[in-house]
């Protein structure tokens, strides 16, 4: 058993032109570089759940869909979260949206970090996901990834890598060391 924060990276769109992957498996690799936390990919893709209509939140109740547990219990295993976001009309994906609604305690009290993409670095994607949040007691962190548009093109159409935009990587260094401390120091808390 490891005393290493789990951390999972929530890839937060179920399209099937999503460009999230990409994002999403560059992150892992520099975050598995490091020994102080162990990362984890959590897809919506693999966790269909209807609409939220479940007859209390569940904060009062746990919710009944087997679909809707199996993430509440992924969610409550996790001591930390990355939200690799799209900017979707200045806000979310609905699909995220829906899955943040099927769960409450389980996020009680972990931080969350994010990667934002698309207009504006997805950060009006990223600031609406910090007011949801913060109904649901995560601790959203201040740094974060934002790759707009004149990055995330050449890198969706394969004509740039990842280390063409060196500066990225230092968000993400920043983001890991400052996501890395609040999920050990939160672990720790919660665990007394």
């Amino acid at each position: 058993m490891t005393t290493k924060p789990r951390i999972g990276i929530v890839i937060s769109t179920t399209r099937a032109a999503r460009f999230a992957d990409k994002p999403t498996h560059w992150l892992k690799a520099i975050a598995e570089a490091r020994d102080d936390i162990e990362v984890e990919i959590v897809d919506l893709r693999d966790y269909p759940m209807p609409f939220f209509e479940e007859a209390s939140s569940p904060g009062y109740a746990p919710v009944n869909h087997p679909v809707a547990q199996a993430w509440a219990k992924t969610m409550a295993a996790l001591d930390g979260y990355i939200f690799i976001t799209a900017e979707y009309n200045h806000s979310i994906s609905g699909v995220l949206k829906n899955a943040l609604d099927h769960a409450y305690p389980e996020y009680s009290k972990k931080p969350a970090a994010f990667l934002g993409y698309g207009g504006v670095g997805g950060a009006r994607a990223v600031q609406q996901l910090r007011l949801i949040l913060a109904e649901l007691q995560v601790a959203t962190l201040k740094f974060a990834v934002h790759i707009n548009a004149n990055e995330m093109l050449p890198l969706m159409k394969d004509e740039k890598d990842f280390g063409d935009f060196p500066y990225l990587a230092d968000a993400a260094k920043l983001m890991l060391d400052d996501l890395a401390w609040w999920a050990g120091a939160l672990k720790t808390a919660r665990a007394a």
